[in-house]
């Protein structure tokens, strides 16, 4: 059996997955059972990009106050922190299974508090309930499958989890364009994150807990009778026994280094290997979140909206784009890690990143300076209506629509949206009234000719970030630690993803607003290069290496190659990648 970790799966285990999954299909219904974790996690952190178009359209607070929109995204990325950080003890103390029925419990509760919600304080409360969901589901869904699964298609069946949540993401952003004309919209988008948690309740009520964590409780008949319907009768026995070998191995690791947390992070701190093994495992996990993708995953609609396209429903179509890219190019992560390695991977994907992210902030400048102009005449004849900023400006000549904009005030394009228009107060019945004039109205972008590019290359930036940085720095953090600090090792780098995250949603639009799209799109990638050059100088590649190898390599010190190989102190002791 696994040892309380997450395998990756090799070329032939996905074929082997299939047959075995033909010939005993209860082995195929325990993973997808536990998989629609994975698919939660993606659709709750996925869903509220389109949904936040519709709650500002109906709370106005939420649309003229940046740090309540931040605040709603963001919560639900709070609570995943401190599920993360409970779900390894729930895990330990009560089971995977009632772990399982636990965070499907705060999903319902969540979706359903949000659906219903009069106020937006109900929505952050609803958001919070979700984000424990999503950080308990995070670790215990993979482990369960793990621990539930025949080790020669373990990796495979744990592989489609990571699959399972782009999946939920790309679901979110169907399911948000599907009801963007119905009664309710955003109600609909977040309450129907209530069904399949409903779903997997009902199905893991059915289902036994994971073997591993009922041997480990001295409940070994149990252990036994769920094995017999996993394995062949004549491997049983095998399993059972290396089960029995591999959780005393791991009780005598706790007991070397102590069971309690305080003693695990001492005991991590003061060890050379797991210091090195976390300069690599934390670097990867922050570069990843610094280099802005939940900016694009959280706030899709809103960018493509910056660009210029102002329909809500036009903004959630083309974000479709980027999300299924998101769900797609991680099958080519499965298919090319073990073949290229982690190391060359990200830093191929880090060097496509920072391009995309360059180009994107040129785009979004052009966008603004050649956002079209604001038409005097026209703007001072809607008397008291008329963008007070405008008539009290000194230079109104030189206002254009990205000004209007940034005083807060509404931009009504002319029928010719290039040409120029109208700078108004933002109120939604200026909004109606310039509607039913044929024009459009803008409040978030302007008309540009630029903006097919800004999808374009969020297209292309999903698409050089979801093979490399988007999958990798988790296989790292599965190898990169000694196996008795993989748990506290991969418990600290997710914390510190989960914080990144954080960061970087709560301040995303108000770094908009300070400095502009082009200023917050070249900002990551200022954090990008930083990234990139401590991937280069403190990761090492684990490609191929066993367990004991790589502490070894940690242990004698990582140095790199500029050549792309990989050198140490001892060079006769690790081999080139």
């Amino acid at each position: 059996m696994v040892e309380g970790g997450v395998t990756k799966a090799d070329k032939t285990e996905f074929t082997e997955c299939w047959r075995v999954a033909w010939k005993t299909p209860y082995i195929l219904r325990l993973a997808l059972s536990a998989g629609i974790g994975g698919l939660l996690f993606g659709y709750d952190t996925g869903v509220i990009s389109g949904a936040l178009l519709y709650i500002k359209d109906d709370f106005d607070q939420v649309d003229r106050k940046t740090w309540l929109q931040e605040l709603i995204v963001s919560m639900a990325v709070a609570g995943a922190i401190f599920g993360a950080a409970i779900g390894g003890w729930l895990n330990d103390r009560l089971g995977r299974k009632i772990s399982i029925l636990i965070a499907d419990v705060l999903f319902f509760i969540g979706a359903i508090l949000m659906a219903i919600a009069p106020a937006p304080w109900l929505i952050i409360i609803g958001r919070i309930f979700v984000g424990l969901g999503v950080g308990m589901a995070s670790m215990t869904s993979p482990l369960y499958i793990s621990e539930a699964s025949p080790a020669r298609i373990r990796g495979a069946l744990v592989s489609t989890n990571g699959f399972l949540i782009t999946g939920g993401q790309f679901l979110a952003y169907l399911i948000n364009l599907a009801f963007t004309r119905a009664p309710g919209t955003w109600r609909w988008m977040l309450g129907v994150a209530g069904v399949p948690a409903l779903v997997q309740f009902l199905l893991m009520l059915f289902l036994p807990e994971s073997p591993r964590w009922l041997y480990r409780n001295n409940k070994v008949d149990e252990a036994r009778a769920i094995l017999e319907k996993i394995y062949p009768a004549n491997e049983v026995e095998i399993e059972l026994n290396a089960l029995k070998l591999s959780v005393e191995q791991e009780k005598a690791e706790e007991a070397s280094i102590g069971e309690s947390l305080p003693a695990k992070l001492k005991g991590a701190f003061s060890n050379k290997v797991v210091r090195r093994g976390l300069y690599a495992g934390v670097t990867c996990q922050v570069a990843q979140q610094f280099v802005g993708i939940n900016t694009v995953m959280y706030y899709s609609p809103s960018i493509v909206q910056f660009a210029g396209y102002a329909s809500n429903q036009t903004a959630l179509a083309l974000s479709l784009v980027t999300s299924g890219l998101n769900w797609l190019c991680t099958l080519i992560s499965m298919a090319f890690v073990d073949r290229y390695g982690r190391r060359r991977m990200m830093i191929v994907s880090m060097f496509g990143i920072i391009f995309c992210l360059v180009v994107l902030g040129v785009v979004f400048h052009e966008a603004s300076i050649h956002s079209p102009k604001v038409d005097q005449v026209q703007s001072t004849q809607f008397a008291n209506s008329t963008c007070s900023s405008f008539v009290q400006a000194t230079n109104p000549s030189r206002w254009n629509c990205m000004k209007c904009l940034k005083v807060e005030c509404g931009f009504c394009a002319n029928k010719n949206q290039y040409a120029p228009g109208t700078c108004l107060a933002r109120t939604d019945l200026l909004e109606d009234s310039c509607h039913a004039q044929g024009r459009t109205w803008y409040k978030d972008g302007c008309p540009s000719k630029f903006g097919f590019l800004a999808v374009v290359f969020l297209a292309l930036y999903i698409f050089v970030y979801a093979p490399g940085m988007g999958t990798v720095p988790w296989i790292v953090n599965s190898e990169i630690y000694p196996l008795r600090y993989r748990g506290v090792g991969g418990g600290i780098a997710a914390v510190s993803n989960w914080s990144s995250n954080l960061v970087v949603s709560l301040t995303f639009l108000t770094l908009t607003k300070a400095i502009g799209s082009s200023g917050t799109f070249l900002l990551f990638a200022g954090f990008s290069c930083v990234g990139l050059i401590a991937i280069f100088f403190l990761v090492p590649e684990t490609k191929g290496l066993q367990f004991e190898e790589v502490e070894k390599m940690l242990e004698i010190g990582y140095k790199p190659s500029l050549c792309g190989g990989k050198k140490s102190k001892d060079r006769g002791a690790v081999n080139n990648a």
